[in-house]
Protein backbone atom coordinates (compact mmCIF):
# COMPACT_ATOMS: atom_id res chain seq x y z
CA UNK A 1 0.00 0.00 0.00
CA UNK A 2 0.84 3.57 -1.13
CA UNK A 3 2.39 5.55 2.46
CA UNK A 4 3.19 8.93 3.23
CA UNK A 5 5.37 10.41 5.75
CA UNK A 6 3.05 12.09 8.81
CA UNK A 7 4.39 15.28 11.16
CA UNK A 8 2.30 16.41 14.10
CA UNK A 9 3.51 19.85 14.92
CA UNK A 10 1.93 21.36 18.80
CA UNK A 11 3.11 24.35 20.64
CA UNK A 12 4.49 21.98 23.05
CA UNK A 13 6.87 19.68 20.28
CA UNK A 14 7.01 17.86 17.10
CA UNK A 15 5.62 14.39 16.94
CA UNK A 16 7.10 12.62 13.95
CA UNK A 17 4.43 9.74 13.36
CA UNK A 18 6.23 8.12 10.70
CA UNK A 19 5.04 6.12 7.55
CA UNK A 20 0.89 6.00 7.84
CA UNK A 21 -1.36 5.26 5.12
CA UNK A 22 -4.52 7.05 5.38
CA UNK A 23 -5.49 9.77 7.82
CA UNK A 24 -8.99 11.63 8.03
CA UNK A 25 -9.53 15.12 9.99
CA UNK A 26 -12.09 17.56 10.96
CA UNK A 27 -12.26 19.92 8.04
CA UNK A 28 -13.90 23.98 8.89
CA UNK A 29 -16.69 22.59 5.64
CA UNK A 30 -16.50 18.58 7.06
CA UNK A 31 -14.15 15.34 7.19
CA UNK A 32 -11.56 15.47 4.48
CA UNK A 33 -8.84 12.45 4.38
CA UNK A 34 -5.32 12.05 2.90
CA UNK A 35 -3.99 9.29 1.17
CA UNK A 36 -0.10 8.87 -0.16
CA UNK A 37 0.14 11.44 -3.61
CA UNK A 38 -2.57 13.61 -2.28
CA UNK A 39 -2.66 17.54 -3.89
CA UNK A 40 -0.66 19.25 -2.09
CA UNK A 41 -2.46 22.42 -0.59
CA UNK A 42 -3.09 23.88 2.87
CA UNK A 43 -6.40 22.84 4.82
CA UNK A 44 -8.06 24.14 8.04
CA UNK A 45 -8.57 21.52 10.88
CA UNK A 46 -11.35 22.11 13.32
CA UNK A 47 -12.27 20.87 16.69
CA UNK A 48 -12.85 16.81 16.36
CA UNK A 49 -10.97 13.62 15.66
CA UNK A 50 -8.22 12.80 13.09
CA UNK A 51 -8.30 9.15 12.43
CA UNK A 52 -5.00 7.59 11.65
CA UNK A 53 -4.41 4.44 9.22
CA UNK A 54 -1.12 2.35 9.08
CA UNK A 55 0.90 -1.18 9.62
CA UNK A 56 -0.36 -0.23 13.48
CA UNK A 57 -4.16 -0.54 14.35
CA UNK A 58 -6.23 2.20 13.71
CA UNK A 59 -5.34 5.42 16.27
CA UNK A 60 -7.43 8.20 16.94
CA UNK A 61 -6.49 11.61 18.35
CA UNK A 62 -8.59 14.53 19.88
CA UNK A 63 -7.41 18.08 18.19
CA UNK A 64 -8.25 21.55 19.00
CA UNK A 65 -8.00 22.53 15.79
CA UNK A 66 -5.25 24.22 13.57
CA UNK A 67 -3.97 23.15 9.70
CA UNK A 68 -2.70 20.45 7.58
CA UNK A 69 -0.03 21.19 5.09
CA UNK A 70 0.64 19.02 2.00
CA UNK A 71 3.53 19.25 0.22
CA UNK A 72 6.28 17.14 -1.42
CA UNK A 73 4.16 13.64 -0.99
CA UNK A 74 4.65 14.77 3.64
CA UNK A 75 1.42 15.84 5.72
CA UNK A 76 2.08 18.03 8.61
CA UNK A 77 -0.83 18.54 11.34
CA UNK A 78 -0.34 22.38 12.95
CA UNK A 79 -1.85 22.10 15.51
CA UNK A 80 -2.84 23.84 18.66
CA UNK A 81 -3.22 20.39 20.87
CA UNK A 82 -3.52 16.80 20.10
CA UNK A 83 -4.31 13.47 22.32
CA UNK A 84 -4.09 10.34 21.70
CA UNK A 85 -7.73 8.21 22.61
CA UNK A 86 -6.15 6.20 25.29
CA UNK A 87 -4.11 9.17 27.01
CA UNK A 88 -7.02 11.42 27.19
CA UNK A 89 -7.58 12.15 31.25
CA UNK A 90 -11.47 11.60 31.60
CA UNK A 91 -11.55 13.34 34.92
CA UNK A 92 -9.49 16.59 33.76
CA UNK A 93 -11.97 16.06 30.35
CA UNK A 94 -15.10 16.18 32.64
CA UNK A 95 -13.99 19.28 34.83
CA UNK A 96 -13.19 21.19 32.18
CA UNK A 97 -16.48 20.63 30.84
CA UNK A 98 -17.95 21.43 34.22
CA UNK A 99 -15.99 24.59 34.67
CA UNK A 100 -17.22 25.53 31.11
CA UNK A 101 -20.84 25.14 31.88
CA UNK A 102 -20.52 26.75 35.40
CA UNK A 103 -19.34 29.66 32.90
CA UNK A 104 -21.59 30.23 30.35
CA UNK A 105 -24.59 29.75 32.82
CA UNK A 106 -22.45 32.54 35.34
CA UNK A 107 -23.05 35.59 32.71
CA UNK A 108 -22.50 38.34 35.17
CA UNK A 109 -18.99 37.56 34.55
CA UNK A 110 -16.87 38.98 31.89
CA UNK A 111 -15.98 35.58 30.07
CA UNK A 112 -15.89 35.68 26.33
CA UNK A 113 -18.78 33.24 25.18
CA UNK A 114 -16.87 32.16 21.56
CA UNK A 115 -14.08 30.96 24.42
CA UNK A 116 -16.73 29.56 26.75
CA UNK A 117 -18.16 27.69 23.79
CA UNK A 118 -15.07 26.70 21.98
CA UNK A 119 -14.01 25.00 25.38
CA UNK A 120 -17.16 22.79 25.65
CA UNK A 121 -16.37 21.29 22.19
CA UNK A 122 -13.41 20.68 23.11
CA UNK A 123 -14.19 19.18 26.06
CA UNK A 124 -17.24 16.95 24.56
CA UNK A 125 -14.72 16.05 22.00
CA UNK A 126 -12.21 14.76 24.80
CA UNK A 127 -15.05 12.38 25.95
CA UNK A 128 -16.14 11.07 22.62
CA UNK A 129 -12.75 9.99 21.37
CA UNK A 130 -11.49 8.91 24.87
CA UNK A 131 -14.48 5.68 24.42
CA UNK A 132 -12.68 5.07 20.96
Amino acid sequence: MNNFELEIVTPLGVINHGSINYMRCPGLDGLFGVMANHQEGMFAVDIGEVKISSEKPTEYLATGGGFAEIINGKVKLLVESIEPSSEINLDRAKKSLERAHERKENRNQNFDMARIDSSILRAINRLKISKR
